[in-house]
């Protein structure tokens, strides 16, 4: 099984349950935050990358407001389902659902800016994804926010539940010489150098007791 339909297997059997996680209120303020990274002003074009159930999509149309436009994608269909009837019953007209794998989005850009949360730890190579994201949005922003170990000392005892936790959510991308959350690590590690690479005007901060890293920065045109 590739990694594309384990995921779409995964996510579309526990959909219910991703909802709630996604649109709980602490995890509602860390998707404000991210949303806030992007420094959108009213008429952008945002894509929301991996969207989900489309708990960012609120946060991303409040922004850009009526005159923009909110492009959300997920390659798994039953997730597209709910961020659908979310959309319908906010009858938001400006946001846009794709159906795609996030690692080869069908779109033609520009845009304004780009948003991946809690994503590219999934991805096999999380760079090149986003090298492709910031070829669509010179001159905008791009942010990643992602669950991470964290150094803390307090937090240290915790760790072991946030490799608990990295295990039981990475659908078909195990791999069999190296532990769930050391994959997952270098996969974030990654995307955020590949951002870095390409980005100036950098911001980095870490919050939740160090389990949640946000990264945002503006594409330097050319890349």
């Amino acid at each position: 099984m590739d990694s594309v339909t384990a995921t779409q297997s995964f996510y579309g059997r526990w959909a219910s349950l991703y909802d709630a996680l996604a649109r709980a209120p602490g995890v509602t303020s860390w998707r404000r935050r991210a949303a806030d990274a992007l420094e959108l002003t009213s008429g952008d074009t945002v894509v929301d990358m991996g969207c989900g159930t489309g708990a960012n999509l609120p946060h991303l149309r409040e922004r850009v407001g009526p005159d923009g436009a909110v492009v959300g994608l997920d390659v798994t269909p039953e997730l597209l389902d709910r961020a659908r009837e979310r959309v319908d019953r906010e009858g938001w007209q400006n946001v846009h659902l794709v159906q795609a794998d996030a690692t080869q989005p069908p779109i033609d850009g520009p845009v304004d800016a780009v948003l991946g949360t809690f994503v590219v730890g999934m991805f096999p190579d999380p760079a090149s994804a986003v090298a492709d994201w910031c070829a669509l949005c010179p001159g905008g922003r791009v942010a990643l926010l992602n669950f991470q170990r964290s150094d803390r000392l307090l937090a240290q005892p915790l760790n072991l539940a946030f490799e608990a936790f990295v295990w039981a959510s990475a659908p078909g991308w195990r791999l069999p010489d190296e532990p769930p959350a050391a994959a997952f690590q270098r996969r974030v590690a990654a995307a955020r150098d590949a951002l870095t690479e390409r980005t100036v005007d950098r911001r980095y901060e870490e919050f939740s007791g160090g389990y949640l890293g946000l990264i945002a920065g503006q594409v330097e045109r050319g890349h």
